[in-house]
């Protein structure tokens, strides 16, 4: 029962779903194609408009975004790996640095074969076309060219090559974060198997839901507004606001972690056994790691060095500052002391719950999800944890999950004028707009919805199906003596 009425809060806390409703601009990302989509023009004009200079990528968002995407490779390899080996029991660092750094090798391969392309083309409003498979129609071998991406500015464009290297990250992590909630228990081969599954039936189609559209450019007019809406991602297209990826990567992982939390199992020894971190040093390098990265993740999605990124990082910084100090409090008052484990996961709540509001939202806005993210959050790892009784080890739904559907809620509540939010962009008429606050809550609702479907069932559908082919865990005898060994033959550490 307890478990029922855990579930039945959670599905309180996301709400029903509702009629569509359009907002002019969505959240972080747009098609790689749309520079080289020609909006509707008059025939008047036409030879102006043809004699007119394309656009030229600005030297300065180029180098910004270059930077913003070798951070966020960081916050992966080592922040990610170290964070989460840090968390397991030493016999099993070795495998978890080994899980993170295949699946991030594993996706960029995959993203640059297919992932790309059906994420970031046109196609339905599910899922995108082939018209970049292997990232053909980039490179021009004859003229020595490089196709452009849009960005948010109209006529403001960035090399696609660095469009496509920035999303990659995003993939790559958005997988690698899965695997903390069946850490020290699942088949090297297995975990292989089911990130690839996963990542082409879950994460795609979500990223193409909620963040593939024409571009700015193609919003000239009303009419032409309308045609490239409808060409847009379903969600884009009800107006869902997740700048950096609140749906796309936190939620979406952690509804596939816990689910393979409870399709695998308990650990052997769970609850009965201790299972404490080997190394908060190698977590708090980690945690550290990651905040650093993470202003690469959320600053980088505005495309463009200005003032929206300015405002993504001011927001990473502050927000997640809030989260360590309410997580230790609340903890303090509970627990009866402040923990350093405490404080770094109070910094991932943070940064995971701003992360969909960072462009949107005012610094107050920052500061209130960031508070709230290190409370609820707590409550995430401690109350609900057991009371969905499942096995999450390295508490992937507890942060991720509660702060990616915490953060995308608050992001229509703090979006709006009234609450010091940015309002979203008119592009028809060139000017912002204010959103309404019960409206936009609702489009995000449905976001949150739609994420936790999707993803749930085709976690549930990979899992079976991995489980029938080569089989989800190790063999019990494995599972004692520790994943470094039995899996890789190797130590982690050789004392």
């Amino acid at each position: 029962m307890k478990k029922l009425f855990a579930l039945l809060f959670m599905v309180a806390m996301l709400g029903g779903l509702s009629a569509p409703a359009f907002a002019e601009e969505a959240a972080t990302v747009v098609a790689a194609s749309a520079v080289t989509a020609a909006p509707a023009v008059d025939a008047a004009p036409a030879a102006a408009a043809a004699a007119a200079p394309a656009p030229v990528p600005n030297k300065g968002d180029t180098s910004w975004m270059l930077v913003a995407t070798l951070l966020v490779i960081m916050m992966s390899i080592p922040g990610l790996a170290l964070f989460y080996g840090g968390l397991v029991r030493s016999k099993n660092m070795l495998s978890m640095l080994m899980q993170v750094f295949s699946i991030f090798a594993l996706i960029t391969v995959l993203w640059a074969i297919y992932g790309y392309s059906l994420a970031f083309t046109t196609g339905n409003a599910f899922i995108g076309g082939f018209d970049r498979l292997f990232l053909k129609g980039i490179f021009d071998p004859v003229t020595g060219s490089v196709a452009n991406a849009a960005t948010f500015s109209k006529g403001v464009v960035i090399p696609e090559f660095v469009f496509v290297a920035f999303q990659a990250t995003f993939a790559a992590i958005t997988v690698a974060l899965v695997v903390g909630a069946f850490a020290e228990r699942m088949k090297f081969s297995a975990v292989l198997l089911f990130s690839a599954l996963w990542f082409t039936f879950a994460y795609l189609p979500i990223a193409h839901m909620v963040w593939f559209w024409a571009g700015p450019d193609a919003y000239t007019d009303q009419a032409a507004a309308d045609a490239a809406t409808a060409a847009a991602g379903w969600l884009f297209q009800k107006g869902a606001l997740d700048f950096a990826g609140g749906t796309v990567v936190h939620i979406n992982a952690a509804v596939a972690g816990l689910v393979g939390a409870f399709l695998i199992g308990k650990r052997i020894g769970y609850g009965k056994e201790a299972m404490a971190p080997h190394s908060l040093v190698m977590t708090m390098i980690g945690a550290s790691l990651l905040w650093v990265g993470w202003f690469g993740f959320n600053a980088g999605s505005a495309l463009e060095a200005g003032g929206t990124a300015a405002l993504a990082f001011a927001n990473t910084l502050i927000a997640t500052a809030a989260a360590v100090l309410t997580w230790l409090g609340a903890e303090w008052l509970l627990k009866g002391k402040p923990s350093l484990l405490g404080a770094a996961s109070g910094a991932v709540a943070g940064l995971v719950a701003i992360t969909p509001a960072c462009g949107w939202v005012g610094i107050g806005g920052g500061l209130a999800i960031g508070a709230l993210a290190g409370v609820v959050c707590f409550w995430g790892v401690t109350g609900l944890k057991k009371l969905l009784g499942m096995d999450d080890a390295l508490d992937v739904f507890g942060i991720h999950g509660v702060g990616g559907i915490l953060g995308a809620l608050l992001t229509g509540v703090f979006n709006n004028w009234g609450m010091g939010g940015t309002g979203i962009v008119d592009y028809v008429n060139n000017k912002i707009i204010d959103t309404e606050m019960g409206t936009q809550v609702w489009i995000q609702a449905q976001a949150v919805l739609t994420t936790v479907i999707w993803s749930g069932v085709v976690a549930f559908i990979c899992y079976k199906l991995v489980d029938l082919t080569i089989g989800l865990r190790v063999k019990e005898e494995e599972e004692r003596e520790g994943l470094d060994t039995t899996s890789h033959g190797e130590r982690a550490y050789n004392l």
